[in-house]
């Protein structure tokens, strides 16, 4: 997931155009491929020995269609642009002339990123609605149609905010939080690898080429949006079996606003608790657990939670 490309005065959001040459060069050195999302469920689901990438850019800033959109043109690479309909048009975004160009390749998929991009996870139900159906309304009136991919404003969902977007006939929701995609996956929770100046440094996008999912049948609590009252939540994961060496895995987490190495432990054969000793702090509660494959790649998954003020 990207945001910005050769905006060097926002670091959490912007990648160097050099450094995003250098990743589509990695990806093709490691052979893996770049999928079109218009067949992205027969991807998911097919040929999985193939390793496959689907590149995202959220918001629609300018500075993706001036710097990197050449590039993506050029080779034909294929890619979801999300854009949030507010801010179409306005200072620095795209304008849907540009959207509608690019849109116009078949390599390429303009995504809905609700109307306003606010903390719509906050909301009450009827407000997150209205957004959505407001940009769906537009979508409709600009492109012909709305897209079958949704991305969460600042990858934050609840379960109430998921069930809207299944209500809407979406087919597919991406998060921020990191992880690789396969068929067992929610998708509705679709994780994402966030790059930016700092997590898109060569020697960490490297790693990421060498990860691969971790199938797991659920994570507990389904609920991701956490009241004050249930912070520091009880965290379970069960996994398929199957997993080689899958207690030898490791998690940490940013709890007490600290990244550290959580406590765990196996309940049964497949099933994990992570032990949260303190709460979190700021918005955003996040858990990451890795295994090391025989295959000398890395199994790894996500866990993001957004820490409600009430």
């Amino acid at each position: 997931m990207y945001h910005r490309f050769e905006e060097n005065k926002y670091p959490s959001t912007n990648i160097r155009l050099n450094d995003f040459l250098k990743h589509i060069k990695i990806i093709k050195e490691n052979k893996i491929k770049f999928i079109n999302p218009k067949n992205f469920e027969e991807e998911l689901t097919n040929n999985k020995i193939q390793r496959k990438i689907l590149l995202t850019i959220d918001d629609g800033f300018l500075s993706f269609y001036k710097n990197a959109w050449p590039v993506l043109k050029k080779e034909k690479i294929p890619f979801i642009l999300f854009v949030s309909t507010r801010e179409v048009g306005s200072f620095n975004y795209m304008s849907w002339d540009q959207i509608k160009e690019i849109s116009k390749e078949d390599f390429v998929e303009i995504g809905n990123h609700s109307h306003t991009h606010e903390y719509l996870v906050d909301e009450n139900s009827k407000l997150i609605k209205e957004d959505i159906l407001k940009s769906i309304s537009i979508f409709k009136r600009e492109l012909g149609k709305n897209s079958d991919f949704f991305s969460y404003p600042f990858g934050e969902y609840s379960i109430e905010f998921k069930n809207i977007i299944k209500s809407l006939d979406f087919k597919y929701a991406f998060g921020q939080h990191s992880g690789v995609m396969d068929e067992t996956k929610d998708f509705f929770e679709l994780p994402r690898y966030p790059i930016n100046e700092k997590y898109g440094e060569i020697k960490r996008f490297n790693s990421l080429m060498r990860t691969l999912p971790f199938k797991y049948k659920r994570v507990m609590p389904e609920e991701k949006y956490l009241l004050q009252n249930q912070n520091p939540p009880e965290v379970k994961i069960e996994f398929y079996d199957g997993i080689k060496n899958l207690k030898s895995l490791s998690c940490f987490s940013n709890e007490g606003n600290k990244w550290r190495e959580s406590d765990i432990n196996f309940l049964s054969e497949n099933t994990l608790k992570i032990k949260i000793n303190e709460k979190f702090v700021g918005e955003r509660g996040r858990i990451n657990c890795s295994l090391r494959d025989s295959s000398g790649y890395w199994r790894w998954l996500g866990v993001q939670f957004v820490v409600s003020e009430k």
